[in-house]
Parts: C-alpha cells; structure tokens; sequence
C-alpha cells in the first residue's frame, strides 16, 4: 500500500515538473511578448512624434510658400511694369537712333571735307620733301628752297590750325556722343539683367532682350566709327607735325653726326676691349668643342634616287639653325650642335660665324678649327674654297685676311705682331713638309730617303714638329702664295666618289706674337686650320693599289680619332693620343686649353645617307667632349723660332 502511494507521488510529482516547465516555457514567451510589444510601442511613440514634427514643419512650409506666392505675385506686377517701361524706352532709344543716323550722316560729310584738306597738305609736304632731298648737297640753294619751305610751312600750319580748331569741335562732340552713348549703354545693361532675372516669369522678355543686344551692337558699330574717324584726325596732327619736325630735324643732324664722329674712335678702341672680353669669357665658359654642321647642295653629277629627301631642317624656334633631320629607310634621326649650315649658305655666311674665333688668335689664344666628313662632301671647299673666285673663297684664306687687317687696325693702340707659318700633311701615317723646297724626297712613300719628322709636346702644352719648315710673313698675300705651293704639293687622287679626293690630312698652322708697346703686354696666339681627309667605304670608293692602303690609313686615322673622343667623352683615364700621327698632333687641340671648333660636311645624296649618318653621330659624341678651360698665352718670346701647334 505504501508503495503504491509512492508511486502515485512519483507520477504526480512529474506532472507537476512538467506543468512547471510549461508554465516556464509559457512565461518565457510572454515576456517576449511583452518586450516585443514594448518596443513596438516605442516605434509607434517615435513615429507619432515625428508624424507630429513633419505635420508642423508642413504647416510652416505651406505658410511660406503663402507668403513667397504673394511675393512673387507682387514681383510679376512689377516686372509687367517695368516691361512696359522698357517698351517705352525702346521707342525712345529707336527715334534717338534716327537721329544719331542723319548726324553720322553729317559728321561722314565734314570728314570726307577734312580728308581732302589733309591730302593737299600731304601733297605740299610731299613737295617740300622732295625738294629738301634734291637740294640737300647744295647749302647756298638749300638756304634759298628753305625760306620757300618755311612759307609753305606757315600756310599748312594756318591750315592746321584750321584743321585743329575743327577737330577740337569735332572732339566735343565725340566727347559729347560718348557720353550719351555710355549712359545709355549703362542704361541697357541694367534693363538687360533685370530682364534676364525674371526671364521664368516673363517669356516676353526674351524678345525685348534681343532688342536691346541689337540696339548694343548699333552702338557699338557707332562707337567704332566714331574712334576710326578720331584715328584719322590724329594721323592728321602728325603729319602736320612731321613736316615742322623734318625741318627742325634737319638743322640738328648735322650737329649729331659731328657729334657721333668725334665719339666714334673712343667707342670703337673701347668696343675692341669689351668685344675680346665677353666673347672670350663665353669660350672660356663652355669648355666643350664647339660642332659646325654643313650641307652641301646637290651636284650635278649626283646620281639620281628614288629615295626622295633625305635632310631636313626643323623648323621651330628651338632647334632653327641648329637642328638637323636625316631619314633613312624611313626613320628620322635627329641631331643638334652649335650651328648648321644648310646647302644655300654662302662661304662669307659660314665666316662670319667663325670670324670672332680666329680674331681670339690675336688675343693669345689657341685655336683649332677643322673639317671632318666623307669623301666629297665639301671640306676642301669649306676651308679652302674654289680657286680663281674671290666670292667662294674658304676659311683659310679669309682667316688670313681678318687677322693681317685686325694687325692693321691694332696698330694705333700700340700693338706689334710677327706672324710666322707652316704647312704639312700627314699620308699614310707620314708627316710630309708642304714648304719644303726637296718636294722629291719629301714624297717619298714612306719617309725612307726624307727626313724624319717627329712630334713633341713641351709642358706648357704647346707642339713642335721637327725640322719642319717656318716662314715668317708679313701680308695676305704671302700666306696666299704659300698656300697655293703647298696645294702643288699636296697628295690627292681619283676615287669613283670625287674627281680630285684629298689623300691626306692637311695642316695649316699660323704662330703669332703680339707685343702692346704702350703696355707692355705681351700675347702668343696659334691657329690651326685642319682639312681632314674624307672617311670613305670601299665598296663606294672602289680604291685599288695604292689608293686602297691610302683609304686604309685615312680610315684607320679617323678610327683614331674617334677612339680618342669617345675617351674623352667617356671622362677614361687613359686617352689613346699616340695611336695615330693625326691625333698625337691635335692632342692640345682636343684635351688641353685650345679653342676648337669641328666642321662635320655633309652630303645630300640618298645613296651617302649611311655615311652621313655615321659622321653625325660621331660630331654628336665631339660636341659632348668636356676639354680644357681655354687658356691666354702670355709668356714671353723664346728664342726657338720653330713653330708650337696649340
């Protein structure tokens, strides 16, 4: 019985565990309710809040609205208003126009009236002018055409004075018309905004706005002609004045060039000092070797090509006169130095820019100038020119005649020059004397029954050559002679490139000593004028026998030549002077204190681009060489009368 009891317990006792944890799970709920339904009432407290917010912010706007409504209504009353009054205005502004029309009108007549008074005083001044320039040499007669002229002068200025009385009317009422005419510009602008600010409300506007810029433009033309017409009356004041101020103009030239003449010896002693000045101070500066390009024009000879032009010049104002384009297999190359030269410039256009570089000889300094290009393009022409034709002379020999005339010109200032030269080339690895009076050994292929010529470099970097042949001159002339034997002498030979190529580098040195007496001062100047001979391919040349080893040593002396740049542009420590005669002879030239300036000649012909590439690229790496900061010589004359090359 018992036991049945507590089993009865037991059940109960579940049941009521059950009951509870559904009670639980049902007040678990609830309270998620509860929250769910808190928070939703929340929410709709909020929304009530803000519906409250907006419907009070809506009031506020529709009261606004109201009162800008009203507002605006008011504004389009007034605007329909002013729109009114705008017409009015118009009216008035049009029967205005008419009326500035028949005044243009009669303004256009009195000017037409002045021009023809303005004619016949030009045509009188024109009169006197010719007189004065007819008369000018004879005094006496000019004293007589004179009093005459200042007659006719005294009518034409009573005639300007009329003119000027008149004008002076004419510019009241300009002033006048100007005025009316920018009050009722000010006028039209302000009516112009005020339209275009109520454009939205009145559609009507627009059309009067059209108006009104029409009207602008009529009063712009008017305005135009009028400053066209005050234009011409002023042209009339100056000529009026330019016929009193010739005549006064006249009495004081006299007088200026008395005065420019007496000035004129002191400027041009003082231009001398200030022209070496800068003119060095800039070579100084720049420190690299200055490039020359020049084109030489097309031959008649040269062989025709499909390949169309294959040089070009830029044209813009950076690289004008400096640049140049060279195409091939349609790929531009572009190169820039210091100057070029296109096929049309003249020997004395290519002089002049050199000019101040041979006059830097005479102040004591170093001077190296020489040509380098292929075979036929133009060195020889450049640095000696074309015999028998004092227009086309070259380099050389106008170098000579700027330095003996400066030597003449210096010569009030105190100083003295002697003047001393040589001439050799160098062929086939051979130093040859071109002034030595033994032509026939001297010729001798490889120097085994003539002299031997060595090269020395002193530590003052001057050169030497021994044995070599120095003649002092003392005129143009003589170094003209001297040129023309040396030229006799001189080895060339026929190549399928050019009737007469030159087979050897030529070298012409002049050594000049300058002695100030009233200064003391003392100056030694070298100048070098090179001519290259001309790099060439074989397949081009078709050089045989001996003309083939003397393209083999040329080609070889340029390949120095340009190992010793591409050295010195590459700052190396070891620079291969000594690999050739040529470059051993130019090594103060090309890495001491000279003042260098290269020539790269260049052909036109599309069959040569190739090689005109090849010398553009390497003027391009001679123009990028950093050498010496050019130095005066100032030492004294030493007894040695063989010449130094700088």
């Amino acid at each position: 019985m018992y036991f049945l009891v507590e089993v009865a317990l037991k059940n109960k006792d579940e049941e009521l565990n059950l009951i509870i944890l559904e009670l639980r799970k049902s007040l678990a709920s609830l309270q998620e309710k509860l929250a769910k339904e808190e928070s939703e009432k929340k929410a709709a407290v909020d929304s009530l809040a803000k519906e409250k917010e907006a419907r009070i912010n809506t009031e506020r706007s529709q009261a606004s609205l109201s009162e800008e409504l009203d507002k605006v209504r008011g504004e389009l009353d007034g605007a329909n208003q002013r729109i009114a009054s705008i017409n009015d205005m118009y009216k008035l502004l049009q029967e205005y126009n008419s009326s500035l029309q028949l005044y243009n009108s009669k303004l256009q007549t009195d000017l037409d009236a002045a021009h023809e008074t303005i004619k016949r005083g030009e045509k009188e001044r024109s009169a006197i002018v010719e007189n004065l320039h007819n008369l000018r040499g004879q005094h006496k007669s000019l004293r007589d055409q004179l009093t005459s002229s200042i007659a006719s002068q005294d009518e034409t200025m009573k005639q300007k004075d009329a003119l000027v009385n008149e004008v002076a009317c004419l510019r009241m009422e300009l002033r006048q018309i100007r005025d009316d005419r920018d009050l009722y510009q000010q006028q039209v602008q302000t009516l112009t905004a005020e339209v275009s600010k109520y454009k939205e409300l009145a559609t009507n506007s627009s059309e009067l706005e059209e108006k009104c810029l029409s009207q602008g433009n009529q009063i712009q033309i008017l305005h135009d002609q009028l400053a066209v017409a005050e234009r011409k009356l002023q042209m009339s004041d100056m000529s009026a004045l330019e016929t009193r101020f010739e005549f006064e103009g006249q009495k004081k030239l006299i007088n200026e060039l008395q005065n420019r003449l007496e000035d004129a010896e002191f400027k041009l002693t003082e231009g001398e000092k200030l022209r070496k000045k800068l003119h060095n101070t800039i070579l100084e500066l720049k420190g690299n070797i200055r490039v020359f390009c020049r084109v030489r024009p097309q031959l008649p000879d040269d062989c025709s090509s499909n390949q169309g032009k294959v040089v070009s010049y830029p044209t813009s104002m950076e690289y004008l006169g400096r640049g140049i384009d060279m195409t091939q297999n349609g790929q531009k190359h572009s190169f820039t130095f210091d100057k070029v030269f296109m096929p049309d410039a003249s020997q004395e256009e290519v002089f002049v820019e050199i000019s101040q570089l041979v006059q830097s000889a005479l102040d004591g300094y170093k001077v190296c100038i020489f040509a380098y290009g292929q075979t036929g393009s133009g060195k020889t022409y450049t640095m000696m020119g074309r015999p028998g034709q004092p227009e086309e002379k070259g380099l050389i020999p106008r170098s000579l005649e700027q330095i003996f005339q400066t030597r003449q010109a210096l010569q009030p200032q105190g100083w003295r020059y002697e003047m001393q030269v040589s001439m050799l080339e160098i062929y086939n690895e051979t130093i040859r004397d071109l002034l030595s009076t033994n032509r026939d050994v001297s010729r001798i292929e490889n120097g085994v029954a003539g002299k031997q010529y060595t090269i020395k470099h002193d530590a003052n970097g001057n050169t030497q050559v021994s044995d070599l042949t120095i003649v002092d001159v003392q005129s143009s002339r003589e170094v003209s002679y001297l040129l023309d034997r040396a030229a006799q002498s001189r080895s060339v030979g026929k190549t399928q490139m050019n009737e007469q190529s030159s087979r050897s580098h030529f070298v012409f040195t002049m050594r000049i000593t300058g002695v100030n007496e009233s200064t003391e001062q003392q100056v030694q100047g070298v100048l070098n004028l090179i001519d290259l001979a001309g790099s060439e391919r074989l397949s081009k040349s078709g050089s045989t026998g001996d003309r083939l080893k003397e393209t083999q040593a040329i080609n070889k002396s340029l390949s120095s030549l340009a190992d010793v740049i591409f050295a010195l542009a590459k700052k190396e420590d070891h620079v291969p002077f000594r690999n050739s005669k040529l470059t051993y002879l130019l090594q103060p030239c090309l890495g001491g204190d000279s003042k260098t300036l290269m020539f790269v000649n260049i052909s036109p012909e599309p069959s040569s681009v190739g090689e005109s590439l090849c010398s553009l690229r390497f003027a391009a790496r001679v123009n990028a060489c950093e050498i010496g900061t050019p130095r005066r010589q100032l030492n004294m004359r030493t007894s040695d009368s063989r010449l130094s090359y700088g």
